[in-house]
């Protein structure tokens, strides 16, 4: 059992596979939203709604690591580095243990949500979640996250810095 089993519903199916499904339904939704409330609101609740579960389901994931908080943070970004790993092409900037930087060069769930014309659905399901990990390291674990490329930037840039261990 993976501890992001309850995130990936089922297991044999990638996460990209998984976010493509999750799209199938959100995507004619959202634009039926935006027909009927405007763009403004509809992409607001959209937001809201994206937001509160995706906070409520890596917290509950947190629960469940034993540790600190830094150490639950590292099992939950390791686990969704798994299952992100052949989606992306990572280039590391540095790795110790004051921090980790890194850049994504390119991104399959980007090439995804920009070729369906919807970057900010995809920011909400893929992008967004790593401050929702981030979260479970508490003070210990931070993200600057400056540019995306599921908003059209040369890479996602991720520096995560870490405190100092007492």
């Amino acid at each position: 059992m993976n501890l992001l089993d309850d995130y990936m519903v089922d297991p044999r199916l990638s996460l990209l596979d998984k976010t493509r499904i999750q799209a199938q339904v959100l995507v004619p939704m959202l634009r039926a939203l935006r027909a009927e409330l405007g763009q403004q609101k509809a992409d607001a609740i959209a937001r809201l709604a994206l937001r509160d579960w995706s906070k409520a389901l890596f917290a509950a994931i947190g629960e469940n690591v034993e540790g600190s908080a830094r150490r639950k943070w590292a099992t939950m970004h390791t686990a969704l580095a798994g299952v992100t790993e052949r989606e992306v092409t990572v280039e590391m900037r540095r790795h110790d243990k004051e921090a980790l930087e890194f850049d994504v060069t390119h991104c399959r769930f980007a090439d995804f949500f920009r070729a369906l014309g919807e970057p900010e659905l995809g920011a909400l399901l893929v992008c967004a979640t790593d401050f929702d990990i981030v979260a479970a390291g508490g003070s210990e674990v931070s993200l600057r996250r400056d540019q995306t490329l599921m908003q059209g930037a040369p890479s996602c840039t991720f520096r995560y810095a870490f405190a100092p261990r007492p």
